[in-house]
């Protein structure tokens, strides 16, 4: 079992990497406006780049080139001091804290000058690490400096994390903070395994702690991966909800050509491929379109049609929370070939009366039932008897 997780440990290391920097590139863009983004967006951007630097097949190549051994550990160290010092300013711009920044800032100077002389001073050596039954290369020192620095800053950032992740009101973004604070809880203990091995020897957490590391990078990928995810699932709702919604909302919108912004399209995928409206705003304009011309076509309702509609929904089998929306649907069907028939429109109307769901997402939901219920073939069957 224990060898089993850490060769997985081993194995997450280059999809853990792979996943860090496919986040860092999908978020860049909406970091670029965001200054919480922007320093949380660098903590996880130098963390990819240390953990590229420690997979294990550019370790292997290091080892084989003449001097590159020496700079690719260094360059590895100084990144992860970077990472620990965006973490801090992370922490700051998303608390307010306006004095961490600079100190922040100062840390990551002064740590990694601290590391870079700690490394010129010490006897020569190739690869930075800490090998099983070893002194660590190039010195303790060197790694107590390190190590300090992680610790001190992943402390600092699971504390808030965990702080705000319990205060925000938003879902994802206590999702992202709870994420991201257990991914930096996961480093922290990777390097605090490094503190043990350095001070008192204690070597039986060292084949565990790639396993750590990686699992800490998809944690943090997935963190700031959330609004994106968050995003796509409600523009994957967006797009079927209009898509549900056309055939409903285009004959109405024929039949009352006045409620509606644009003319439709010439086809349902047209229309959502390319919208006459803002993309975000298509399934709000059909709702309020639809909603529009329901309460319009109440003037051409006959008397006694609403009453007939709900005992044939009745008579065909139709149950539970769908019955009002097969119901409308007969109606307003019945209400659309009167006014194409010409007769005239009853101020005050007949009609089902005004659509009461509570909130937008519940009348866009109440009305993709209609949508259902309209394109039914029984829908189309209903003919109301003469008053």
């Amino acid at each position: 079992m224990r060898a089993d997780l850490a060769a997985f440990g081993t194995w997450l290391a280059l999809p853990s990497v792979l996943l860090l920097w496919a986040a860092v590139l999908l978020r860049a863009p909406a970091a670029v406006r965001s200054p919480e983004q922007r320093g949380l967006l660098l903590a996880v951007a130098t963390a990819a780049g240390a953990m590229t630097l420690n997979l294990p097949e550019v370790v292997e190549a290091a080892q084989r080139a003449p001097g590159t051994a020496h700079l690719v550990g260094l360059v590895r160290n100084l990144t992860g001091v970077l990472s620990a010092g965006a973490v801090l300013y992370f922490v700051s711009a998303s608390t307010g804290g306006r004095r961490l920044r600079p100190a922040s800032a100062a840390a990551t100077v002064v740590l990694s000058a601290a590391l870079l002389v700690l490394d010129a001073t010490a006897p020569a050596h190739r690869l930075h690490g800490m090998p099983p039954g070893g002194e660590p290369v190039p010195s303790l020192a060197y790694w107590l400096v390190l190590i300090s620095a992680h610790l001190v800053a992943n402390t600092v950032c699971v504390a808030v994390c965990w702080r705000y992740g319990g205060r925000a009101g938003n879902r994802a973004l206590a999702l992202g903070l709870r994420l991201f604070g257990l991914g930096t809880a996961l480093a922290g203990l990777f390097w605090l395994a490094y503190l043990l091995k350095a001070l008192a020897g204690v070597e039986w957490p060292l084949p565990y702690l790639p396993l750590l590391m990686n699992l800490h990078g998809v944690l943090r990928a997935a963190a700031i991966l959330l609004p994106t995810l968050f995003l796509a699932r409600r523009t994957l709702g967006d797009v079927t909800a209009a898509w549900r919604l056309w055939p409903l909302w285009r004959d109405l919108v024929q039949a009352v050509p006045h409620v509606a912004l644009h003319a439709p399209r010439a086809s349902r995928l047209l229309e959502l491929l390319w919208p006459p409206v803002p993309r975000d705003l298509l399934v709000y304009r059909k709702v309020i379109e639809t909603r529009d011309a329901i309460l319009t076509l109440n003037e051409y309702v006959a008397p006694g049609v609403p009453e007939q509609a709900r005992r044939y929904v009745a008579e065909t089998g139709t149950v539970g929370p769908r019955v009002e929306a097969a119901v409308l649907a007969c109606v307003i069907n019945e209400a659309r070939r009167a006014k194409d028939l010409g007769r005239p429109a009853v101020p005050g109307g007949y009609g089902a009366g005004p659509i009461e769901c509570g909130d937008l997402a519940g009348e866009r939901r109440f009305l993709v039932d209609v949508a259902e219920a309209y394109g039914a073939p029984s829908t189309d069957a209903f003919r109301p008897e003469p008053d």
